[in-house]
């Protein structure tokens, strides 16, 4: 395991993965075809995998699965830092970090809880109880109905010295920018929201420096020329990007909700990996849709 420290650092600036989860016929995880695509992810640098998280869709995995993926990315990932994600209620993510902890894991992203609002002491709480279940860093993922304001983030880090991240999915540049602020190098920082390279700059103004890619999981070349164009500040070379690619795909993922993971697992198939299906409730793309991805990816290579 990479301690909690040691992984922040190696996480605060480089391009983050986020690998989706492949299903075979009968609907179970298929680690030969999850294998296969991170051998071939791992010819392109990234400073770790992001492993059955929002894109791997956590939501529709059970904590055994998640356990599964963990071992399958850590048989082939080399040095390469493995993070899962790490959700539902307390007790169960709890259970979930050891377990991670255990499949040899180096760190969680602590998705939301789901279903019922909570209170904000409620999601700091929770937040706690994971971060003293386990060893691994935690990356906690400020979206959906688990939000954390600045104040909070703080008074967990003194509590917490293995919380490392903070991920935004919310696009709230404001509590993004009183987080980077009032937390300065404590923690590292990444950008979550759905291709997050639509935002990737205006959250660089906030003092996140960094993002996981969904696309990089079907045109790596296209994302890491991305990241680097980011990095440079080459805010020209980014708007060119977003232009010929990210709005067009962004254009198709928009046509119906969950084609955020959907149309990032067309466009694995489409690279020649066997992805299957997503799970309920998601759906997949059309036969039209899929061929607009295809002539997208083609307009990319």
């Amino acid at each position: 395991m990479i301690a909690p420290t040691e992984l922040r650092e190696i996480i605060r600036n480089g391009l983050l993965s986020f690998p989706v989860t492949p299903f075979d016929a009968e609907d179970r995880f298929a680690a030969k075809p999850f294998s296969a695509h991170l051998e071939w992810l791992s010819s392109y640098p990234v400073a770790g995998l992001i492993v059955a998280g929002g894109t791997g869709e956590l939501f529709s995995l059970t904590p055994g699965e998640v356990v599964d993926v963990v071992k399958a990315a850590r048989a082939v990932s080399g040095d390469a830092p493995v993070i899962a994600g790490c959700g539902y209620g307390t007790r169960i993510a709890c259970d979930m970090a050891r377990e991670i902890e255990a499949a040899g894991g180096d760190g969680i992203l602590l998705l939301p809880h789901y279903l019922t609002e909570a209170p904000a002491d409620g999601i700091a709480a929770r937040v706690r109880a994971v971060c003293k279940a386990t060893n691994m860093g935690v990356i906690v993922y400020n979206r959906g109905q688990a939000r954390v304001s600045a104040e909070q983030l703080a008074q967990l880090a003194d509590e917490c010295p293995n919380l490392i991240g903070f991920k935004d999915g919310t696009g709230d540049i404001d509590t993004v920018r009183r987080v980077t602020i009032a937390l300065g190098d404590r923690l590292s920082y990444i950008g979550g929201m759905p291709t997050h390279e639509l935002f990737a700059q205006a959250y660089r103004g906030a003092g996140m420096p960094t993002y996981s890619s969904a696309v990089f999981n079907f045109v790596p070349e296209t994302a890491l020329k991305f990241h680097k164009a980011f990095l440079a500040g080459d805010d020209a070379a980014c708007e060119q990007m977003l232009r010929d690619f990210y709005y067009p795909f962004a254009r198709i993922r928009d046509r119906k909700a969950g084609y955020a993971v959907s149309a990032v697992k067309a466009g694995v198939r489409l690279r020649g990996f066997e992805a299957g299906p997503v799970r309920a409730p998601l759906t997949d793309l059309t036969d039209e849709e899929v061929e607009m991805m295809r002539e997208l990816i083609a307009s990319a290579r």
